[in-house]
């Protein structure tokens, strides 16, 4: 296939940059990739696992001559990236990104694009609870849809090159504003994290159920919330601190929910409780239709021989 992006630069080489470098391999549809991260232990173990062609020591080192620049960096850090890199970018060139909220990555980042060079903001939906240059794996994106967050007035053939990008790393790509994907991703993203981690502080606090007792049967739903309580902390951070507004939203809704809920609980209302597990499971049968996840027993994990 022909190359789409002469040159991608990868600033920050976690999960998501590292899966990147290699779906970009696999696809054959870049001719050189640099990469640059803060830690330099970081660097090393790109260099050693030879994941870049090149790992630059500075991101505006990284960031010179490349076609694209994605800024993989955790939301609170784009801007300081962005102003990091704004001198070394050429005329024509793309900027994107992989966060998870965009309102406030715009914000961060627009300002520091020089004229001549495309922002399009973007957002892979795939991840795992895994982090770091080692975590990355080609097939991450396959199937997965990542949604490209346009600005008014975008280039319409720098957002077309970059959704043909996508397409090439495996990814389904759809368009959507900001304020509207930062409401959706606090539905489908957000919130449950931040309940998954309320779930897995709560079963620490509670003394009467031992630390051993939780490990030990964990298989009864727990054991997928502390996959989700497992994700990058800086990054879970920075995504609450900049999605406040819609994860409020959506958590003040969760409250009235779980209210009723409660309710139907001690009055003994089986007919609420019925109708609303009938509804929630038509919901996961729908995103095994889409092909987002397997009916497979045990949610398709692999067993041990």
């Amino acid at each position: 296939m022909a190359h789409i992006y002469d040159r991608v630069a990868l600033i920050g080489l976690g999960l998501i940059a590292s899966s990147m470098a290699h779906a970009m391999r696999r696809a054959g549809v870049v001719g050189e990739i640099t990469g640059y991260a803060r830690s330099s232990d970081t660097r090393e173990v790109a260099r050693e696992i030879g994941l870049c062609d090149r790992v630059c020591e500075s991101a505006a080192e990284a960031a010179t001559g490349a076609d694209l620049v994605v800024l993989c960096v955790p939301v609170g850090a784009m801007g300081a990236v962005a102003a990091d890199i704004a001198g070394a970018l050429k005329p024509g060139a793309t900027v994107s990104d992989v966060g998870s909220v965009k309102k406030a990555v715009i914000e961060a980042v627009a300002p520091h694009i020089p004229a001549g060079v495309h922002f399009v903001p973007a957002h892979p939906l795939a991840g795992t609870e895994h982090s770091g240059p080692r975590a990355g794996f080609a097939e991450l994106f396959d199937n997965r849809w990542c949604l490209i967050v346009p600005q008014a007035g975008s280039d319409r053939a720098a957002v077309e090159r970059l959704e043909a990008f996508w397409q090439a790393l495996g990814s389904n790509t759809d368009e959507m504003d900001a304020e509207h994907h930062d409401l959706v991703l606090a539905v489908t993203s957000h919130a449950p994290h931040l309940i998954a981690y309320t779930m897995v502080g709560v079963a620490d606090d509670l003394r009467r159920v031992t630390d051993s007792e939780v490990i030990k049967y964990s298989a009864a739903g727990f054991r997928d919330f502390t996959r989700i309580a497992a994700s990058d902390p800086t990054m879970w951070r920075d995504v609450f601190l900049n999605n406040k507004e819609a994860t409020l939203e959506i958590l003040g809704r969760f409250t009235e929910e779980l209210f009723a809920l409660q309710r139907a609980i001690r009055i003994g209302d089986g007919a609420h409780l019925h109708a609303y597990f009938t509804r929630t499971r038509a919901i996961r049968r729908g995103i095994i239709e889409a092909g987002q996840d397997t009916a497979a027993p045990d949610f398709g994990r692999v067993k041990k021989a």
